[in-house]
This record gives structure tokens, sequence and C-alpha cells, in this order.
């Protein structure tokens, strides 16, 4: 990986000499970008320890991954614009002090409430922090040199939600559950000092901020986000809320309706803001964006599903402990890890279109694959080889959808549609998440597996109930279940084959 000078993108006039040095900035951010994204996995494997350690109830204890999340989705078309209008590095680190300290107050929680009231912060925290890793990026990185830093910002994506499984299981069982936050606090001290020291100063979009923008979006949201995720739990019909002494059951359907025709009215209006909107219409007539943003949702759909039946699949038909059961998935994050930065470079003489084709067609194919392994007495060598092909699919995606999506994307709107590819992608997990819990109670009750899932169980359905004759069927309707991401990345293939080509400008052949 190259570690040389880069010519700042044209229209980006800032002073700061740091911005002559692009690597050491982006390595900077990385850091923060891999802990919050870790987060968003680490507390699954976590969940009983908690529930025994604070005396809480399931339904209760769910709440400590959903309201992470749901803080995380919100706001982020809220912080991207945010990283235009005060500089992303400013944002950046404020965004890190509210994630550690809420990081300390998590581990020192005494009840599930206080936990779960640490945990909406530590989200707010993150949405803070995650689109401006990636707008940094688009500034400091001109179009031909962008690959190979989408490439090391992508396999920080892909393996940060892989590691945090393996992570929190081995700080659960050696030290306890409140070290998968504790944890944080080092590690985000470490990550403030490097982005003062390291991360320039860049330009500030001297822009009014939208506040019936901001309104509409976070009102927009928060229904449609809740709804996504308390949908399955609740049936889809009433879940009870409390708003002081006031308590209702309000059907979950019409927060969705509701939610959505508030976006509606958001699109609305921004269409009337120009670039003083939150997001800016001009953003949308970028072709290559509009289906990078759409690409990338099926991404954020497909490695949030699979993970549930896969993770099921072996610690319940194979009888895995969970922490074996993550380790599993390290051939995945290894090859995630080393191919990135390889692919990001080769992008320089491949046009990224052919390399992202390649990428979800197969990972289609790898779906596929594992769907036919997926059986009680399948050797496990044998499954080791589809999860190294999802890694090699992952690092044929990440950096060259990012990098086709941002190739014309204008540094002052840099914020801006960082929030919105970052969102789309939030937006696809939650869809995954829904979408897998109903995939796999439907592929249970085919297989007349009963009472086997709770989807209670939040970011991970619970097995309540498996006997030793039902492992066959457990394990059949398990790969069926993965069929359902092998369908939805196919939208991702499909936006891939109609990206515009790269300029030749912006290939260099070596």
């Amino acid at each position: 990986m190259s570690q040389g000078h880069a010519a700042p993108p044209p229209g980006n006039t800032h002073r700061d000499p740091r911005a002559q040095r692009p690597w050491p900035a982006l390595w900077a951010l990385a850091l923060g970008f891999f802990m919050i994204l870790v987060d968003t996995t680490i507390v699954s494997v976590a969940i009983p320890a908690i529930i025994d350690g604070l005396h809480a109830e399931l339904t209760t204890a769910v709440w400590v991954t959903s309201a992470y999340l749901l803080a995380f989705a919100v706001p982020l078309l809220v912080t991207g614009r945010l990283g235009d209008r005060f500089g992303p590095k400013t944002v950046y680190q404020t965004g890190l002090v509210v994630f550690t300290l809420a990081s300390l107050a998590c581990g020192l929680a005494g009840s599930a409430e206080a936990l779960i009231g640490a945990r909406v912060v530590q989200g707010l925290g993150a949405a803070m922090m995650t689109p401006q890793t990636m707008a940094v990026i688009t500034r400091l990185f001109p179009p031909q040199n962008r690959g190979a830093a989408m490439g090391f910002w992508g396999s920080i994506a892909g393996v940060a939600t892989l590691i945090g499984p393996i992570l929190g299981g081995v700080l659960t069982d050696a030290f306890g559950w409140e070290w998968i936050f504790f944890v944080n606090i080092p590690v985000g001290v470490l990550a403030f000092i490097l982005a003062a020291r390291l991360v320039p100063r860049l330009d500030q979009a001297a822009r009014r901020l939208d506040w019936p923008g901001v309104l509409l979006s976070a009102i927009g949201m928060l229904l449609l986000v809740f709804a996504l995720q308390e949908g399955e739990r609740a049936g889809w019909g009433g879940i009870p809320v409390a708003l002081g002494p006031l308590h209702a059951d309000v059907d979950v359907r019409v927060l969705l309706i509701v939610g959505v025709l508030v976006l509606i009215a958001f699109v609305l209006w921004q269409r009337r803001g120009g670039d003083e909107a939150l997001v800016p219409p001009a953003l949308f007539r970028d072709r290559n964006f509009t289906l990078g943003s759409i690409a990338i949702m099926s991404m954020g759909f497909t490695v949030t599903a699979q993970m549930f039946p896969i993770m099921l699949y072996l610690q319940h038909a194979r009888e895995l402990s969970p922490t074996l059961a993550a380790l599993c998935l390290a051939p995945t994050a290894l090859i995630s890890v080393v191919l990135p930065p390889i692919v990001g470079r080769l992008l320089r003489i491949i046009d990224p279109k052919w390399v992202a084709m390649a990428g979800f067609g197969g990972f289609a194919l790898g779906h596929l694959w594992l769907a036919q392994l997926m059986r009680a007495d399948a050797s496990l060598p044998w499954l080791l080889l589809p999860f190294a092909f999802f890694g090699l699919c992952h690092s044929c995606i990440w950096a060259p959808v990012s990098v086709t999506a941002t190739r014309h994307l204008d540094p002052g709107r840099a914020g801006a549609g960082s929030g919105v590819y970052n969102t789309m992608r939030q937006i696809g997990a939650v869809l995954g998440s829904a979408g897998m819990a109903a995939m796999m109670e439907a592929m249970l009750a085919r297989q007349e597996v009963d009472g086997a899932i709770s989807t209670q169980g939040g970011e991970a359905p619970v097995v309540t109930a498996l006997p030793a004759e039902s492992l066959d069927a457990f394990g059949a309707a398990m790969s069926a279940s993965v069929l359902l991401p092998a369908v939805v990345i196919l939208i991702g293939f499909t936006a891939a084959c109609l990206f515009r080509r790269a300029p030749a400008a912006h290939m260099r052949r070596r």
C-alpha cells in the first residue's frame, strides 16, 4: 500500500500540510471506525451474561443491541451534513468523545435500563463518526488513488462485524460482560490522540443547517427503523409504548406507514432546498451514486441476514460453542483483511464495475454453495471453503462500490453523500435482520420443527427447544434460509451491471 503523497481533489483548497499525507490520516480514522462497528455485534454473545448480571428479562436485554442500532442509524443523514458544515475532523472527534464516555457508562451500568440509555448515547457517538471516515477519503484522495483507500475502509467495515462475536465471547468468558465496553476506553483515547495528530482540518462549507430537514429526517428514520426492528418480534401487530403515566398499544404497521410518509415529505422538502438541503438532490442526479447506494443496501442486508442461520446452524445443528462457531468465520475475516487493499490497487487498471459484478455474482453463488453443505452431518473443513470464498467476494464489493459511488462526488457534499451511503447500508442491515427472522420461522414451519426459534432475541434469534431427532430438519431449515440473502444480493449485482464505466483518466496502467 503506497504511503506517498497524493494531490488533493480539485475544489478542496485546504492548507493543512497533513492533507498531503492522506494514508496516516486514514489509519487514524480507521481505529475509531473499527471500534464502533465492532460494537454493532459484540453484545450478541454477552446477552446471557448481561441478563444474569443485571437480573434483566430477555425482552429488556434485547434493547441493549436494538437501542444502539437505532441510535446509530437514525441520525446518519444529519451527522453526514454536520461534517460538511463544521469539518469532518471536528465532528469525528466530538463523536469519539461521546462514544468513549458512553462506553464507560455502559460498563458501570447497574441496571438494564441504565445500560440501554448509555447504549443510545453510544449509538449517537457512532453516528457522528461514521460518515466522516468516508468523507475524509473522498476529500483527501483523488479518484485515481481512491481505490486502495476504499479497499482499506471496506476491509474495516467487513471484518469488524465478524470480529465482534469472537471478541465478545473471549472478553465475556475471561473478564465479564462489562469488559466488552471497558475495552473501548483505551482504544477511544488512542484514536482521539491519533486523529488530533494525523487528521488534517479540511475546508468547511459555510451553509446554514436545514432544520426542517433535520426534524423530518429524524422523525421519519426513527419511525421506519423502529418499525422494521420491532415488526417481526411483535408479529406486525401492536406493541406496548409507555410515555410517563400513559400506556398504549401502537400498531407497528401504522408506525411504518407514518415513517414512510414523513420520509416522502422529507424528500419533497429537500427538492426545494438545493445545495442548502440536508440531502442535496444533486447527489441523486449522479447515476453511479444512486446505484452504489442501492448496491450497498443489498450488501448490508446480506451480511446481516446471513449471520443468523449460519450461527444457529453451527451452534445447534452442529452443537458448537458460540466461540467455536464464531471462529468458523475466521477464513472470511482473514481474507477480508488481506485482499481489499490489493483489490483497491487493482482498481487502477481494472474498471470497478467488473470487479463489483464479480463480487456480487460470486456472493450469490457462494450462498447456494453453502446451502448445499449445511447438513447436520456435513464436514466442518468443507464448510470452511464457502466461508473463505465469502471473504474473496467481500473484497470485490466494498471498495469497487464505494469508489464508483463517490467518483464524481463534489467535496462540498462529501459529508452529505457519506451520510446517505451509510444510511442505506444501515437500513439494509435492519431489513436483513427482520427479513431473516421471518424467513427462518417460515422454513422451520415447513420442516415441521415446532417452537424451535424465538425471535425475541433481537439481533440474534434464540433457539428455545431442539430435540435430537430434529437436528436434520433444523439444519435443512437453516440451509433454506441462506437462500434469502442469495436472492437479495442479486439487487446489488443488477445495480453494478448498470454502473457507468470509469473514465480512462481515472484508470492508471502500469
